[in-house]
């Protein structure tokens, strides 16, 4: 409530000024620029097979997890019970490793995903900023953030275009969540 009461506050200050003088305002969806950056892809394919490999490791640990239950459960009526609770701590700690490795995996993608997300990030600010100091902007939303109350895209600047260019990106390309889906019929199919 406090960050809308000041957007609020700070729209209301700015539009003020802005009848003062000509000030200009842009604002952009960073999430669809990153998206659709080069290095955002190579990331996701670095992620994916890091993740991959995290899955391996997990699978075959559930493997030899199911393995140890199943012999335990054909043959514990024809073992002692020193060996039965040999294999019952076996198991046990298998399970207590297989935990254990489950959170140290989620941590490890999360850190991943960081160390891969940051340069890709920081190449779009850059980009982000440089179109904008270009065009003479003083204010730059982004809209992937929910925070804009209101823009009218008449007099604020939709900077992605213009970032796209700077980056490298094709003009027709388009984010991933803007595909059609599988199977859906595409509007020239129509």
């Amino acid at each position: 409530m406090k960050k809308l009461t000041f957007a609020i506050l700070l729209l209301a200050g700015i539009s003020a000024l802005a009848g003062a003088q000509n000030l200009k305002f842009g604002h952009i969806n960073s999430s669809e620029l990153v998206s659709l950056m080069t290095e955002m892809d190579s990331a996701r394919v670095k992620l994916q097979a890091y993740q991959a490999d995290l899955e391996e490791t997990l699978q075959g640990m559930e493997d030899e997890y199911n393995t140890k239950l199943t012999e335990y459960q054909r043959k514990s009526a024809t073992w002692s019970a020193a060996v039965k609770e040999t294999k019952e701590a076996d198991i046990q700690s298998l399970v207590q490793r297989i935990q254990q490795f489950q959170q140290t995996a989620s941590q490890d993608m999360q850190q991943m995903q960081q160390i891969l997300m940051q340069p890709v990030v920081k190449k779009a600010q850059d980009a982000i900023e440089k179109v904008a100091k270009a065009n003479g902007l003083i204010y730059v939303f982004d809209t992937s953030t929910g925070a804009t109350v209101y823009c009218d895209d008449s007099q604020s600047m939709d900077l992605l275009p213009l970032a796209k260019k700077e980056l490298g990106i094709p003009a027709e390309k388009v984010a991933p969540s803007q595909l059609p889906a599988p199977g859906a019929a595409t509007p020239a199919a129509k």
